[in-house]
């Protein structure tokens, strides 16, 4: 409008009359100014209309160029957005009517109006065409609002039949969805929900807002619906308007955000779960994150380790080792090594460390993970099957030299006993070199023995023992022989639990571990002896290989000498290893007590540190039963002329064992591998009383060989003798049923005993 007060008319009136009628009316009004252009044609109108604009019109259907509606419909057309007010001759109400449905503000016939009707007719018109094209605009936004947004826009009436329909959902149209049911457009099970929201809306008069899933074509979509009543006029509830926004998106951001979100705490678990140590820390060698790994393995909890440094939390001084990890992490992105770390109670441990570098989203690196895993009890299991390996390839090659040694020292040792028979009369300095020759035989062949004990063990007659009484005897002999300077005590408990033993082998071991002891307190000192019950049990058999579950009697030997560089630990045990002075010691003392010990089913541990001592600990299983003495050995008898089968493939073994026999009055047949053995023994079967054989033959072996004589005579008493007697071969020989064993090299009262043995059946 030009002003509040001016109203600017355009006249489409033909009949001169008329506009002067209409002028002297306008005048007569007072509130308001109008300016009136008249025109007599609608072509007129339309040229006016294009270059200028009006408050409103004023239109005559019957103009020259034009007439009836079709003049409306033209003039409207040309200009939607001003208000026309049709101004007849003609009192039709069917034209009035058809004139309003197209869109005219009012149907006034001349005559029947005044200026004041007239100007409010205007204002009313200009009023409520601005109202419309204010609702028109919004509307427009409206719909382009629509139209770029997922919002699907409905009405429904109380059946819940579509009525009204914007914007529908992708996969289908207003016409299919116009005047139907969701029943009858969509799947029953999503259908039956949208019926219980709506009509419960329906029931109470109040909107409600809800998620729901929807299948449109074997398509499911997810929508956020909003259900309002719709009302008339009289505010009576007519049906239900909704609001349905698909999000279908953000409901697979938020299901890939919830997702993510339990992944992270998967992960979160997992790491704490782990008994890996995970620790990330930032560029400033901070710890900014510290898993259940990490706490239990080095004992600060995450809220003692946040923040902190973490080479002081977790080193005792620098390391150039660290500093070359965190330079490789640095430039190449990732390190793995072993690094020894320290707990929270000041304690070592051997960790298998894993460095990553973490970088952000622009590859700047921004932390350091690192994954530490607890390898002590490994390395340490590895160090003993290191020693456990390269001690048995020792003993595999001591046994080797052990057995030849044997042979050789057999008819030395057996030929120095008998000289002294052959020569009875022969004079002081012949009987003294003959001694020494049976001594020093009787050293090289406990020098070999010790060599085999070392490498296989020692096999003894195994009885119940007391470890006590053993203890106190040896207890008895140190305070007579050790220097008065070093002391020694005992700790038995009179409760000590019975071990299965051979009760020399076991004193050898005990005075050896002594006999160290002393030559490691050179001016005074204390030597402990110590025993205990104790119960091994599976973890404490992971951690050591040599042991089992179960009742074990431990042994310990302390001192408070020079004790052992922890560089000379893992080779004591090895045969001729020795850190005494030359002369003084053969390195065979330690590598037999383990031979021994395990010959028991034992197992051996040592701790020492330089100038704080040594402690030798004998484990050896426990076993139930009472205590029994070794059997004295009877003295040896000589023969009654029985006949014995000899059978050695050694040519001086053979002339020294007929040489003693023959002196004992027994009878010899001889025999150099089993194949004669067994010709021999084929022909004279009835006159034989005993065979001595050796295992090792040439030809055919000795167990072969015995076998084929216990087929022949399942009676015959059969000697076995060997130079290497390893536990695989006394158990081949006492399974076909020979369980007296002659080891070489044997003195004449040996040989004497075993004959005895076999022939009166003593088993």
């Amino acid at each position: 409008m030009a002003g509040e007060n001016i109203i600017k008319v355009l006249l489409v009136e033909d009949n001169l009359g008329d506009v002067l009628l209409l002028q002297e009316l306008f005048k007569e009004v007072t509130t308001v100014v109008v300016e009136l252009m008249p025109v007599e044609q609608l072509y007129e109108a339309v040229n006016y209309l294009t270059n200028e604009i009006f408050d409103v019109i004023l239109l005559d259907l019957s103009l020259p160029d034009s007439q009836g509606l079709q003049t409306f419909v033209i003039a409207h057309n040309q200009a939607q957005a001003t208000p026309i007010i049709v101004l007849t001759g003609i009192d039709d109400e069917t034209l009035a009517i058809r004139a309003m449905q197209e869109g005219a503000q009012d149907y006034l016939v001349k005559g029947q109006v005044t200026g004041d009707l007239l100007v409010r007719s205007m204002r009313y018109a200009i009023e409520r065409q601005r109202a419309d094209n204010a609702l028109r605009q919004s509307e427009e936004r409206f719909r382009v609002a629509l139209k770029n947004s997922p919002i699907f826009v409905y009405n429904q009436d109380r059946d819940l039949r579509y009525t009204w329909v914007y914007n529908p959902p992708s996969g289908l149209t207003v016409e299919e969805i116009l005047g139907k049911q969701d029943l009858n457009i969509i799947p029953v099970e999503d259908a039956q929900h949208l019926i219980a929201i709506k009509r419960g809306v329906l029931t109470t008069g109040i909107g409600t807002r809800e998620e729901v899933s929807i299948t449109i074509k074997e398509t499911t979509r997810y929508y956020d619906l909003t259900v309002e009543p719709l009302r008339n006029e009289t505010q009576e509830i007519v049906g239900v308007t909704c609001a349905s926004i698909d999000i279908s998106e953000r409901q697979a951001a938020l299901r890939d955000r919830k997702l993510a979100e339990e992944k992270i705490r998967e992960q979160a678990a997992l790491l704490n779960v782990t008994t890996d140590a995970i620790c990330v820390r930032d560029l400033n060698n901070q710890i900014i994150f510290w898993n259940k790994g990490a706490e239990t393995l080095y004992g600060w909890q995450a809220t003692e380790a946040w923040g902190k440094n973490a080479s002081e939390l977790l080193y005792d001084e620098p390391s150039p080792e660290i500093e070359a990890a965190l330079l490789q992490v640095i430039s190449k992105g990732k390190w793995q090594g072993e690094l020894t770390k320290l707990t929270k109670m000041n304690k070592e441990i051997l960790v298998a460390s894993r460095w990553s570098l973490v970088c952000d989203e622009r590859g700047k690196p921004k932390s350091i993970l690192t994954v530490d895993t607890d390898i002590t009890e490994k390395k340490h299991l590895e160090a003993q099957l290191f020693r456990a390996q390269r001690l048995e390839s020792i003993g595999t090659l001591a046994s080797g030299i052990a057995h030849d040694l044997n042979n050789i020292l057999t008819p030395i040792l057996a030929g120095a006993q008998l000289l002294p028979l052959k020569f009875p009369n022969a004079d002081e300095r012949t009987r003294h070199l003959l001694e020494i020759l049976e001594i020093n035989a009787r050293r090289g062949a406990d020098l070999v023995k010790q060599v085999l004990s070392f490498a296989r063990g020692v096999e003894g007659k195994h009885i119940t023992l007391q470890l006590r009484h053993i203890i106190v005897e040896i207890a008895k002999i140190l305070k007579e022989t050790f220097p008065k300077s070093i002391e020694i005590s005992t700790d038995v408990p009179q409760n000590l639990w019975m071990v299965s033993g051979d009760s020399t082998q076991l004193h050898q071991v005990l005075m050896n571990f002594c006999v160290n002891a002393r030559d490691a307190m050179s001016n005074s000192g204390t030597l402990s002896i110590s025993a205990e019950n104790i119960l091994i049990d599976a973890n404490y058999a992971r951690m050591n290989l040599e042991a089992k579950e179960g009742p074990y009697i431990v042994i310990t030997v302390s001192d408070t000498g020079v004790g052992i560089p922890k560089e000379m630990l893992d080779r004591i045990f090895e045969p001729f290893f020795t850190t005494k002075d030359v002369g003084q010691g053969t390195g065979l003392g330690l590598s037999t007590v383990l031979g021994i010990v395990k010959s028991h089913g034992g197992f051996v541990n040592v701790y020492s540190e330089p100038e704080s001592g040594t402690s030798f600990k004998v484990y050896l299983p426990a076993v139930g039963g009472i205590e029994t003495l070794s059997p004295e050995n009877l003295p040896p008898q000589t023969g009654h002329g029985e006949l014995i089968l000899v059978v050695d493939d050694e040519a001086a073994i053979q002339e020294i064992t007929i040489t003693s026999l023959e002196a004992h009055n027994y009878k010899i047949l001889v025999a150099s591998d089993g194949i004669e053995a067994i010709a021999l023994y084929a022909q004279n079967r009835d006159k034989i009383s005993a065979v001595l054989m050796d295992i090792m033959l040439p030809s055919l072996d000795g167990l072969t060989a015995m076998r084929t004589l216990q087929k022949i005579n399942p009676q015959v008493k059969i000697i076995a003798s060997s130079g290497l007697m390893s536990d695989n071969k006394l158990s081949a020989v006492a399974a076909i049923g020979v369980n007296t064993f002659l080891s070489k090299p044997y003195t004449v009262n040996e040989l004497l005993l075993s004959l005895q043995k076999v022939l009166s059946g003593v088993k």
